[in-house]
């Protein structure tokens, strides 16, 4: 069974002021994590090495996540940050640039779980609780990161299956930090036809 961690929210900060070397907290655990100390190459110029994270925005539960094919690592709750994948950002940001995010979302908590001596009645529970997960994905637009210092790429989950994402090395709060969405955002009454396409991310 997958051990769920979590990263403070201003790992990306940590990382920029250690030089590739990562100190983060869990849960009163100090470790360390050597972020690629050899860089990539892309197109004559070098990548950026650096952590792949994620906030929850939602009441819903994002159960696993992953950008272009690399894995986020954590599963995150509702209205909370994790991650801890490794993610390479290209030295140089292009016009249209994009990455793709998917994402698994599901119930966060449920009420009145069966009991195992009802096997018939659980057993509906589970399959009412699975048939509420949904498999997401979309291109998302790289911001202009030129002339920035770059710590790899924060993912936003926002209601209505909308995403955000950021390669600010400025933890998520402060005021340098571009993405000014607060945490725990409210359940929408609706939602839009939404552009996110269900039932891919075969690769998450």
């Amino acid at each position: 069974m997958h051990k769920e961690t979590r990263w403070s929210l201003d790992a990306p900060a940590n990382l920029a002021r250690n030089g590739g070397m990562v100190m983060v907290e869990r849960k009163g655990i100090r470790w360390r994590a050597v972020v690629c100390g050899l860089v990539a190459m892309l197109s004559g110029t070098a990548a950026q090495a650096g952590i792949l994270g994620g906030i929850n925005h939602t009441h819903w539960a994002i159960n696993r996540f992953s950008v272009d094919g690399r894995s986020g690592l954590d599963s995150l709750g509702p209205w909370q940050g994790g991650g801890g994948g490794h993610y390479s950002v290209p030295g140089r940001w292009q016009p249209g640039m994009t990455v793709r995010v998917e994402w698994e979302t599901a119930i966060a908590y449920s009420d009145h779980i069966p009991s195992f001596a009802d096997w018939p009645r659980y057993l509906e529970w589970v399959e009412s609780v699975d048939a509420q997960k949904r498999r997401l994905s979309r291109d998302v637009p790289v911001p202009d990161y030129a002339g920035q210092p770059t710590c790899g790429l924060t993912i936003h989950f926002l209601p209505c299956d909308e995403i955000q994402v950021t390669t600010s090395c400025h933890p998520y709060g402060s005021a340098d930090y571009p993405i000014k969405t607060p945490l725990e955002l409210p359940k929408p009454p609706s939602c839009p036809v939404a552009e996110a396409t269900s039932g891919q991310g075969d690769s998450l």
